[in-house]
């Protein structure tokens, strides 16, 4: 009789194909393919919940208004930092990255926003207040949130008024299928004397993510203002582009109620005319 001890029956099932091992169980395999294995199981896990995270945090912040270059550097430093986390041996869970350490920190609690509300408005009936504030209390986060160049560009705007700025848009029967060939078109970054010209529209955009400028569609008082520039190469080949007879919108990019505010409070002036009323500033040098 023939032993079949050691032997699987033909009656029997197949063996189950067995799972991916676990980090915890590649323990035991050599350093070599265990570092190759362990790597190559993280770079799985955190390529997933990265790739869903990122197009969250990216439609969000479309949303909130951030600038489409601002969410891009934000999002390629996080995934560089957690690149560098993953491949440097970290053994906790892989997960998504954060913009901030603040965003995992516990919230106020509804007592406590009470409370903080409470103490405001006992603060806004206190008829013995000096009333020596000096701005509003986000300014100082605000300072930090703008460049250079952007100071520049509200200094313009606080001595010189609105500025010009134009669309370039194909000519259509009664409006009617026209579209935008280029929009915003201005002068604001050769006037303001910029550092980085080509950065005007991303500065604009930030600005006015801030409530510090609006786009208006008032014109300038001066209408001339708009032939300088409509000879700009720019807009000639804009126009070029929007094909028979363009349409030419004229708009005017302008400070808020808000901006104005703030360039009183933070900002010194030239000695220009300033268009807020307040000769009192400091100038600069």
């Amino acid at each position: 009789m023939t032993s079949t001890e050691g032997h699987r029956s033909e009656a029997d099932p197949p063996p189950a194909s067995s799972p991916p091992p676990t980090p915890f169980e590649m323990a035991g395999l050599p350093g070599l393919v265990r570092l190759t294995a362990t790597t190559g199981w993280r770079a799985l896990l955190w390529s997933t919940s990265t790739a869903l995270h990122t197009g969250t945090e990216m439609f969000t912040r479309t949303l909130d208004g951030d600038p489409p270059v601002v969410i891009l550097q934000d999002i390629a430093a996080e995934i560089r930092d957690v690149v560098v986390t993953t491949l440097s041996g970290w053994d906790g869970p892989p997960g998504p990255p954060h913009r901030n350490a603040a965003a995992s920190e516990p919230s106020a609690t509804p007592d406590e926003l009470r409370a903080l509300g409470a103490a405001l408005l006992e603060q806004s009936a206190d008829v013995s207040a000096t009333g020596d504030d000096v701005g509003h209390p986000a300014y100082a986060r605000m300072l930090s949130e703008i460049t250079p160049d952007e100071a520049r560009i509200l200094r313009l705007l606080r001595e010189d008024g609105p500025q010009p700025a134009l669309d370039v848009r194909t000519n259509r029967p009664l409006g009617i299928g026209s579209e935008l060939v280029a929009g915003g078109l201005n002068m604001i970054a050769e006037h303001a004397g910029l550092r980085r010209m080509d950065r005007i529209h991303p500065y604009l955009t930030n600005l006015n993510r801030q409530g510090l400028i609006a786009f208006s569609k008032e014109k300038v008082d001066d209408p001339d203002r708009y032939q300088l520039i409509e000879a700009q190469p720019r807009v000639t080949d804009a126009l070029a582009q929007a094909g028979h007879i363009p349409k030419i919108v004229y708009r005017s990019i302008q400070l808020t109620t808000f901006g104005r505010d703030f360039c009183r409070a933070c900002l010194p002036t030239n000695g220009a005319g300033s268009h807020d009323g307040d000769q009192s500033e400091t100038q600069l040098p």
